[in-house]
């Protein structure tokens, strides 16, 4: 691994508003100055979803700071549509099941390797009714007191 630092973004939203069914890892296409930009931690996933252009899978709405100390020309659009590596397998799983009334794919993390690469973690996920949430804020106060003891 380059440097000592791990990176880990999460989406913190994704699990309070979406039940996972199957998780995967997908390489990322970056260009220029993105992967500086992911390595200082500069992400968010909060409001990101992917989909399918043709038999192609993407990542909408993640947003990748513009990177400090990039040139004027140097610098990357930060919300812009970014390809997500599967192999075609595990594309035509999740072409089929995304077809499925109710299940969508959201980004769950994303990490750099130890290859150094960006990864990020998606999962074939579930929207959660209302009183699925509260069950969810019930179980994690009663963990909380738990852990107090």
């Amino acid at each position: 691994m380059k440097g000592n630092k791990k990176i880990e973004i999460r989406n913190k939203r994704a699990t309070f508003d979406y039940e996972f069914l199957e998780t995967y890892t997908a390489g990322i296409v970056l260009v220029g100055t993105e992967i500086k930009s992911i390595r200082a931690g500069k992400v968010s996933l909060q409001d990101a979803y992917c989909y399918f252009s043709g038999k192609e899978l993407y990542v909408r709405g993640m947003n990748v700071a513009t990177y400090f100390w990039a040139s004027r020309w140097g610098a990357h659009e930060p919300l812009r549509d970014r390809k997500l590596l599967l192999t075609a397998k595990e594309l035509r799983h999740l072409f089929q099941q995304n077809k499925t009334k109710g299940l969508t794919i959201i980004p769950v993390k994303m990490f750099i390797s130890d290859e150094g690469y960006a990864k990020l973690v998606i999962a074939l996920a579930k929207g959660k009714k209302e009183f699925d949430k509260r069950e969810s804020i019930k179980e994690k106060d009663i963990r909380r007191e738990m852990e107090r003891g």
